[in-house]
């Protein structure tokens, strides 16, 4: 046997050009599932009004978020059985199809169902992408190419709201309505991507004899599908209404009947369970899911702050949030960069929620009606920094803490808990917002009316008669709650005197997010010592060595 014959085995003759060139058809996917979650936030509104469906976008969303986040492990188990090349070809030819027909759509529900079916292939683009990564790429490299990947999904973060609002902004594009181009422009990208991955990337062919765990998919289906509906519709059901209670009672039966099945299932479970007996894998995965919590809720929140508070359009948003891209630019690539030459990465996640914590509690404490923009922007370079040195570091560690068998699974499980944190902190967070609101509000309106200068203005014929201060003497009518404040688009139009106590509503309610999530972050800040103190090594690599050369 030869000594390359091992090497070849496992996939790793890529040279460094060709390396680079399947890295661009896997960013070319990862940035599609990353791009998708944020670009129809600013265009969604345009959209649900075209389609005469205003009351169910909420649903748009949420199919979306469902199918991504219950599909990500599965894409991760079946890539260890089958291969990864031929699921990453499917998940970007689910994705193209649920584009496709996304744009094609003429009513909500139809959107809807469209957006699940992106979602399906949303959820293995990521999670596959890095997973291919640690296949052909040593651990000493991949650090800094994963360094890239995170980089990718800043950038796409801050253009998704960007793009999104240009399109909702455009009336007409080459003979179709601006908002359908928020969902073709995945067609020239995704297809790109296809033929890059098609011609590059040529992985052995890989079909393990393994059972399927069907019953683990069905039961992780029944835990997360009710649990992130109520996470997204609990502020407009009501968070102790019968729907929501439904939704708690089948999503706790659902995380038993999974542990269960995992239980039975053993090494061909979704997710085995012998996998968190490792300190690192376990402590990692609980790591990922707080400051997707933390985290994902408060990159929320800077939007709102900007938009709501400031009065900035989406677009203009958007082009603010740049300087998170930078900050997640440095951190990532600086991180991964250290850990390729030093194999060193639990300091990383240690500085990476203390940075997180601390900004979170910056915002909470600062930000107010007139706070300068350039604070806010110089706040989102420290939350991107903190992200870069958590997310990376997070991934390789549950990558090397598996044997390579395991794989997509340990890759899968890190974006899973990831997703599933996000999904859950930015819908409380958002619920938490706006009930808070409503209450600071109320009261800042009880202050404000007893002061004469805003009784004054309160009493002036003119401003009565404005109408650009139609909806806003509606809203003093129907008073501060969760339905009036759905739809503030008149807010920075209306007269500044009597909007100012909303706007300093909305700020403190803001503030009062981030300290939650501060606290959080701070969880998370002690739970990362716990972290063992060693240095990753590449278990392929190891492999390698323990067999002698002949």
């Amino acid at each position: 046997m030869s000594k390359t014959a091992p090497v070849r085995a496992t996939g790793e003759v890529l040279t460094h050009r060709q390396t680079l060139t399947v890295m661009v058809g896997l960013m070319l996917g990862m940035f599609l599932s990353s791009l998708d979650q944020t670009i129809v936030s600013t265009s969604i509104y345009t959209i649900a009004n075209d389609l005469d469906g205003l009351s169910l976008q909420a649903w748009a969303t949420t199919a979306y978020l469902i199918t991504s986040t219950v599909s990500t492990p599965l894409y991760g188990k079946l890539s260890d059985i089958f291969g990864r090349r031929p699921l990453y070809l499917v998940a970007i030819v689910i994705f193209l199809i649920g584009s496709l027909y996304a744009g094609s759509v003429h009513s909500m529900t139809e959107l809807a169902i469209a957006r699940g079916i992106q979602g399906l292939g949303a959820g293995g683009l990521l999670a596959l992408a890095l997973t291919i990564i640690g296949d052909i790429v040593a651990l000493k490299d991949r650090a800094k190419y994963q360094g890239y990947f995170m980089s990718v999904f800043g950038i796409s973060s801050v253009l998704g709201p960007v793009i999104g609002g240009a399109f909702a902004g455009s009336a007409n594009i080459l003979g179709f309505e601006g908002w359908r181009w928020v969902f073709f422009i995945n067609l020239p990208i995704g297809l790109a991507a296809l033929v890059v991955v098609l011609m590059y990337l040529h992985l052995p062919a890989r079909h393990v004899k393994q059972k399927i765990d069907y019953w683990g998919a069905a039961a992780i289906t029944l835990a997360i599908v009710p649990l992130l509906l109520v996470a997204e519709q609990g502020r407009t059901w009501g968070w102790a209404s019968g729907a929501s209670w439904l939704c708690y009672g089948l999503g706790v039966i659902g995380i038993v009947a999974f542990l269960l099945a995992e239980k039975r299932a053993g090494d061909y479970a979704l997710i085995p369970l012998r996998l968190f007996k490792n300190t690192t894998f376990g402590l990692s995965s609980l790591l990922n899911f707080i400051i997707g919590i933390g985290m994902f809720g408060a990159i929320a929140m800077l939007p709102m702050y900007l938009q709501l508070v400031k009065g900035l359009t989406p677009t203009e948003a958007g082009l603010m949030m740049i300087t998170f891209t930078v900050g997640i630019l440095f951190g990532s690539i600086s991180a991964g960069r250290t850990i390729s030459s030093s194999g060193v990465y639990r300091v990383f996640p240690i500085m990476g929620t203390a940075i997180l914590a601390a900004a979170a509690t910056v915002m909470g404490l600062v930000l107010g009606v007139d706070t300068g923009l350039w604070v806010p922007g110089l706040i989102a370079v420290f939350f991107g920094v903190g992200l870069g040195f958590c997310m990376q570091p997070l991934t390789l560690a549950m990558q090397v803490s598996v044997p390579p068998k395991d794989m997509g699974v340990g890759t899968s499980t890190a974006a899973f808990f990831r997703s599933m944190g996000g999904a859950v902190g930015t819908a409380v967070f958002i619920s938490m917002l706006f009930s808070t609101a409503a209450d600071k509000i109320a009261d800042g309106m009880k202050t404000a009316a007893a002061t004469p200068d805003y009784q004054a203005v309160m009493q002036d014929p003119a401003v009565a008669s404005d109408p650009a201060n139609a909806k806003l003497f509606d809203f003093f009518k129907n008073g501060a709650n969760n339905e009036s404040l759905n739809d503030t688009s008149w807010l920075h139009t209306a007269n500044s005197t009597l909007t100012r106590p909303i706007t300093e509503g909305f700020a403190q309610a803001i503030d009062i997010v981030m300290l939650t999530a501060a606290g959080l972050m701070l969880v998370a800040f002690l739970i990362s010592f716990a972290l063992p103190n060693k240095k990753l090594t590449d278990p392929k690599a190891a492999a390698k060595e323990s067999v002698p050369a002949h």
